[in-house]
């Protein structure tokens, strides 16, 4: 037992993976085993503290349940400690890890550990609130229907909303418009200056202060006062609610002084800032109505300008209202940062969203257009190679100017693996033959004709225009981090990693 005891920190982890991999409930594991044996089966509560590492079975009871999952006791062990994620990108989402050994993810050392690595790091607690959020978005597949309806009885689902329109919503509830006069500023953010500019902030208990530049932006005027509507339906404007501010990464604006670490008010800034800018585009973006508008546009990003929409605000709904699931999004400012990220496809993020990589990947569309050196738009197919793993996706990306004049790149894409099953087609031989072609051609090459056909057919199932626009140029070999750079030839200014090189001289000392 006791040889058991230290080898089975994983055992917990293992035993909830294999019985939810076969859609077994913990009631229905007990029945299992008290079919086999019922001097030893285990209760459901008992079930429970094992996989949660409260409880260590005995040899007979792992043994018994080793019998039901037709494994040996070994695997359930710490030898083979490797577990499948509890999500994968064809289940939406990023990949979870099992929070294991349970004893060093208990909720009184996380809460010692997080604040010490948010300062060691600089990461303000906004930033990792909103990182929090985002991660709950991506796992609940962006569904809140609460904020969803609470919009369409604000905006009664009437599609589009002028400026006029928000303005009256705003004296309807209560709401009043003050306008003041700020130019862009140079502000420090990290390493960085970027320009910044208040756009707009409430103050309680009913004003809205108002850059009267937005006068001349009515697309982001509605989004501001669609936003601030939020705050006044959803928490009656008690004026705990962020200003509207352009410039600076996830998170927001710098916002000066901003501490390392975190506290309760950074949790819930972060959460309703991001509450109201769900509302405000379910507001301008009624669901029903804005899909139907997607049909009849093919879904091109560029069609929101008939509706004074910003390209945000449509690719952001675009990936809630769409029938198919697949989504991902990307508010990326040059040099590397993200500022806003949805990945209900499960898409390895290029860089990270808290800092910007040393060692990114330049042939992402959102890095290629970043520099400012091919076009203001495009679409891409690419094959993403994450380790073992060969996905492919195709993404619309524009390069905008926020209201600062600050360059950024949106950018939105599809999972094609998805559609392609359900198209009846195997996914993987058209995604080798992709990432064969673009091998032999150093990394870009043109999109043999049957996948080609075979992605048109999908193309035009998901009445999306712009993947028909990626067919017509050369799909793309990308990678998480250049330093697993799968081309032939290393991408230029690509380095090798201190990690990769001790990995390669201990691969070499165990050769010889």
């Amino acid at each position: 037992m006791g040889s058991l005891l230290r080898k089975g920190h994983f055992l917990g982890a293992k035993l909830r993976s294999v019985r939810k991999r076969h859609g077994l409930t913990l009631e229905e594991l007990s029945v299992r085993c008290i079919q086999r044996n019922p001097q030893i089966a285990p209760s459901v509560s008992y079930l429970s503290m094992i996989e949660s590492g409260k409880r260590t079975p005995s040899s007979d009871l792992l043994s018994l349940l080793a019998t039901v999952f037709q494994r040996s006791p070994g695997w359930f062990l710490d030898e083979a400690a490797e577990l499948e994620p509890s999500v994968t990108a064809s289940g939406g989402g990023p990949a979870r890890i099992p929070l294991e050994p349970a004893f060093l993810f208990s909720r009184e050392l996380l809460q010692t550990a997080i604040p010490e690595l948010l300062a060691q790091t600089g990461t303000s607690g906004r930033q990792f609130a909103h990182l929090l959020i985002r991660s709950h978005q991506e796992l609940s597949r962006n569904d809140f229907p609460d904020l969803e309806r609470a919009a369409e009885q604000v905006g009664e689902r009437r599609f589009p909303l002028s400026a006029q329109d928000l303005t009256r919503l705003c004296k309807r509830h209560g709401l009043e418009i003050r306008w003041f006069e700020r130019k862009p500023v140079l502000a420090r953010d990290k390493d960085r200056e970027v320009r910044s500019m208040v756009r707009s902030f409430f103050e309680p208990p009913g004003i809205i202060y108002a850059n009267r530049a937005l006068q001349a932006d009515p697309a982001r005027l509605k989004f501001d006062l669609a936003a601030h509507i939020a705050h006044q339906v959803l928490h009656a404007g008690d004026g705990l609610k962020s200003p509207h501010a352009t410039g600076g990464e996830m998170g927001g604006s710098p916002e000066g002084g901003s501490a390392a670490g975190m506290n309760a008010q950074d949790v819930l800034h972060a959460w309703r800032d991001f509450e109201c800018s769900f509302f405000a585009g379910a507001l301008l973006a009624p669901r029903v109505p804005f899909r139907r508008f997607l049909a009849r546009e093919r879904y091109r990003v560029e069609a929101g300008a008939k509706l004074e929409l910003t390209p945000a605000v449509v690719m952001r709904r675009m990936t809630k209202v769409s029938p198919y699931p697949w989504w991902h999004f990307f508010d990326a400012y040059p040099p590397g940062y993200l500022r806003a990220v949805y990945r209900g496809n499960g898409i390895p993020l290029p860089w990270g969203n808290m800092a910007q990589a040393s060692d990114p990947c330049p042939n992402w569309a959102v890095f290629r257009m970043i520099d400012g050196a091919h076009g203001s738009s495009g679409s891409q197919i690419s094959v993403l190679r994450d380790g073992a793993r060969s996905l492919l996706y195709c993404c619309h990306s524009l390069r905008v100017h926020d209201m600062a004049g600050n360059p950024h790149v949106l950018s939105v894409g599809v999972d094609l693996a998805p559609a392609l099953t359900a198209n009846g087609v195997d996914p993987q031989p058209v995604i080798d033959s992709i990432f064969q072609e673009c091998v032999q051609r150093r990394g870009a090459g043109r999109i043999p004709p049957q996948a080609a056909r075979q992605l048109d057919a999908v193309a035009s199932v998901l009445n999306i225009a712009w993947i028909g626009d990626a067919l017509a140029g050369p799909a793309r070999i990308i990678c998480p981090r250049s330093n697993h750079c799968p081309r032939p030839e290393r991408c230029e200014g690509a380095h090798v990693s201190r990690a990769r090189e001790i990995a390669d001289v201990r691969q070499e000392i165990l050769g010889r």
